[in-house]
């Protein structure tokens, strides 16, 4: 403490978390809690996780916003894609989903999210069945349900976020896009054997 003092190191805080797993207003399907918390898998795309969560930035003295849509694979951890947009809608996850799947045509993995209107939406079921995956989803108010993809939000905004004020559109999205890159490729994580989540990806693919 006292050389953190000396320096003007500060430590970043984790906030509470507000944005628990609720149920859309006129859900169209409900899929059960498949997944139950096993967030070990044996390969990569066996499993995935995916939510949205919410960034700001500042004009003067304007609050404008910006969503993160991302699927993170319980295997390596990495983040499989991600899309940026300034509306949480249907499209931002469509378009998720659609990366997720063009890079990586051949997985069928089990597919969880929250109960939010867009994964409960039909049509994105439909896009789920046509990609040969089984779908997931967390149980109302059990944040845990969904917890490696609640956690990577925390360790985005931990590390990058919280205690930073932006200034314009460019800057934060710009700030998402690189970190991303970083988690992915430079983070090494200790539960992966101190490997990179695209280590452990390319170890994997090596080896079989």
């Amino acid at each position: 403490m006292r050389i953190c003092r000396k320096y003007g190191i500060k430590s970043t805080i984790k906030y509470s978390n507000s944005g628990c797993t609720r149920q859309a207003k006129n859900p169209q399907y409900i899929a059960e809690n498949i997944l139950n918390r096993e967030f070990t898998a044996e390969r990569p795309n066996e499993k995935w996780l995916t939510d949205v969560t919410e960034f700001h930035y500042y004009i003067e003295l304007e609050k404008h916003k910006v969503y993160l849509s991302a699927i993170l694979d319980l295997y390596d951890r990495r983040i499989v894609s991600y899309v940026i947009n300034d509306s949480n809608n249907n499209a931002l996850v469509f378009e998720t989903f659609d990366a997720a799947v063009r890079d990586n045509p051949d997985a069928h993995p089990l597919f969880h999210s929250d109960r939010g209107f867009q994964y409960t939406n039909r049509v994105f079921h439909a896009k789920l069945e046509l990609a040969g995956m089984k779908q997931s989803m967390s149980r109302v108010a059990k944040c845990i349900d969904n917890g490696p993809m609640e956690g990577f939000w925390g360790i985005l905004k931990r590390e990058r976020y919280y205690g930073k004020r932006f200034t314009s559109r460019k800057e934060l999205v710009k700030m998402i896009a690189d970190y991303i890159e970083y988690y992915n490729t430079k983070r090494l994580q200790r539960n992966l054997g101190v490997l990179t989540p695209m280590e452990k990806h390319e170890i994997y693919l090596q080896a079989v």
